[in-house]
Formats: C-alpha cells, structure tokens, sequence
C-alpha cells in the first residue's frame, strides 16, 4: 500500500517516514506525486485543517492521503498561536520572524507563566470514505532565547518536560520518542491497526 502526504515540507516528511516507512510500501510527498498544488488551510481547528489537506490529496491522486496539522498553544496568550503557528507572523512558514513575534509578545511574561504544549492532529483519508484520526500532545514552556539546531519551527524556543532540554537540542531520535508529531504518528498506527488496514 502506498499513502500520499499531504506535505513537501522535508524535515516533517524525515519525521514521518522515520516511524510510518517500515509500514507503507511507499511514502510520497506532493512534489513525488507530480502535483503543484498550495491548499489552502481554512479550518478554525488542527482536525479541520488536517482533514482539509488530506480530503484533497485523496480526491486529486485517489489514494489514501495523510495530513498532520500542528500548533502551539501558549497559555499565557490565551492558546495562541494556535491554528495560526505557520503564519503567526503573517508570512506562511517563516520560522524567524514567527519565533521573533513570539518572544515579543511574552516579553513581559516570567519562567513560571511561560508553559505551553505543541499539538498534533494527524487524518487518514481512504478512497472509500474512511476517515481515521489521531492526536499527540507534548508539554513544556516558552525560553526566553532560542537554542539548539536540530528543529524547526518553535523547536528552538520550546523547552519540553520530557526531554529536560530544548526541543532543537535533542537528536531525531530523541525528538520522536517524546514529540507531538511523533506520539501522533504511534496513535495513528495503533488506529490503523483496529481498523484493520493492510500495511504492506
């Protein structure tokens, strides 16, 4: 079996394959599938979003699609930035100047108030209809300077819990074990695997 990701984005598509490759026959990104497409992500929630892009890989390749939609919520900004973590800054996917918002706005915010969780929604669309969903949750905090050059997004802000170090600081093994992405891609093997889909 083949499945389509609903992404081009290289570091994701390296996270995925790193813990669904040995279960698909195939993994193929937008660019392997030939398609240039940019969709248009409308939802107000991670599950719409994730369902959105992974609807539409489906209905343009036929095959079944997967799609993740991630945010981080900050507590101290009332869950931002939430649905809109790729464009807080207002440009799609500029890793700086998003990191650079977010370090303003807590400016005045101390250690103590500065915990946030990454969020993970991941959607598997089949041909026939079938929909199947699955969620990861990592917790941690906002640091007041980035470190680290393993990550990308947020990664060399969030100080995460269960590591005890920066996200961007720890290996791609060490990220997946603990990860939201990752803890979402595990549930979403274990949901595949009640739903009796054939991997390979």
């Amino acid at each position: 079996m083949k499945l389509a990701i609903a992404s081009n984005n290289q570091k994701k598509l390296k996270e995925i394959k790193s813990i669904l490759g040995g279960c698909f026959d195939e993994l193929l990104s937008i660019k392997d599938l030939g398609l240039d497409i940019d969709i248009e992500e409308t939802g107000t929630t991670l599950l719409e979003n994730a369902l959105i892009k992974a609807r539409t890989i489906r209905d343009m390749t036929g095959m079944v699609a997967l799609a993740d939609d991630t945010g981080l919520m900050v507590d101290a900004l009332d869950g931002a930035p939430g649905v809109y973590s790729a464009r807080y800054a207002g440009e799609e996917h500029d890793d700086q100047k998003n990191n650079e918002k977010l370090l303003r706005e807590l400016a005045d915010v101390p250690d103590e108030k500065r915990t946030a969780h990454f969020g993970t929604v991941i959607a598997v669309c089949f041909p026939d209809g079938t929909e199947l969903i699955a969620e990861g949750r990592v917790d941690g905090k906002i640091a007041f300077a980035p470190s680290g050059t393993t990550g990308f997004g947020y990664d060399p802000l969030f100080y995460c819990f269960d590591m005890g170090k920066m996200m961007a600081e720890g290996t791609l093994e060490e990220k997946n074990a603990v990860s939201h992405r990752g803890r979402a891609l595990r549930n979403m093997l274990e949901v595949l695997k009640q739903h009796g889909t054939l991997l390979k």
